[in-house]
């Protein structure tokens, strides 16, 4: 019963991760349609595992204000995490706080943090009771506990594949100083598409692509940004113009 209970939670908080950072894309960071994370389908695992981590401190004996406090450390210390696996292992950057104030190797930053305890303070003050009830009630519910069982044979079988691809994208960024930005490269992907007069893809946006070819366009397009921003940097110069509020800029301060 129990195991049910949790999965129907981690496929919860997996799927409403998933619809927050997808139109957190479209309307605050990247402004455009762009399916988040590092699997194929409507789910974040991240955001899962967050949640429950935030059920299960809620059964810890400590104010709710304490709770809130200890949890938005605890997330912090969950995306950290995350984003250091996926840089060091996998050669990949899945997002990027660079610009951010205070950020600690553009994988955390105070502002995000800041979010997560907002989230917490929602979960522990709000959410906890009906999804408790809720979870209890999927255990119990024999069609419930098929859908969850089909949820978690699609999201292994996604894991294993979008695993796969990681393991390409990282053989083909070997010779790369930096992590490839996974969803820059989902939109390069889509942009070469477009030029090509096909269909743009949504969901396996990676199928049929050359991730070497990808990664090495993106890689140049990156130092096309790179070499115009000097540029820019120096004609401001010339003109006896000073460079630092782009700098500021560029580094989020």
């Amino acid at each position: 019963m129990i195991f049910f209970e949790l999965a129907f939670l981690f496929m919860v908080g997996s799927v409403g991760g998933w619809v927050i950072e997808l139109f957190f894309r479209r309307f605050f960071s990247m402004k455009k349609w762009i399916n988040p994370g590092f699997l194929n389908g409507p789910y974040l695992p991240m955001y899962g595992l967050g949640t429950l981590l935030l059920y299960g401190a809620c059964f810890i004996p400590l104010p709710r204000w304490a709770l809130v406090l200890l949890l938005l450390v605890a997330l912090t210390l969950l995306e950290y995490i995350t984003g250091l696996i996926f840089i060091k292992g996998m050669k990949i950057r899945l997002w990027d706080y660079s610009r951010r104030w205070g950020n600690i190797q553009g994988i955390i930053c105070p502002l995000f943090s800041v979010l997560w305890g907002l989230i917490a303070a929602g979960f522990v003050y709000l959410l906890f009771d009906p999804l408790h009830a809720a979870a209890q009630w999927a255990a119990g519910s024999l069609w419930m506990i098929f859908f969850i069982g089909a949820f978690l044979g699609v999201f292994v079988a996604d894991l294993c594949v979008s695993f796969n691809v990681s393991l390409k994208i990282r053989k083909a960024a070997a010779q790369l100083k930096a992590a490839v930005h996974y969803e820059e490269l989902k939109a390069e992907l889509n942009e070469r598409r477009v030029r090509r007069q096909i269909r743009r893809r949504f969901l396996f946006p990676f199928a049929g692509a050359s991730l070497a070819d990808a990664v090495r366009e993106w890689n140049e397009r990156g130092k096309e940004r790179l070499r115009s921003f000097r540029d820019r940097t120096k004609g401001g110069k010339k003109k006896g113009g000073s460079d630092e509020p782009n700098e500021k800029n560029e580094k989020g301060e």
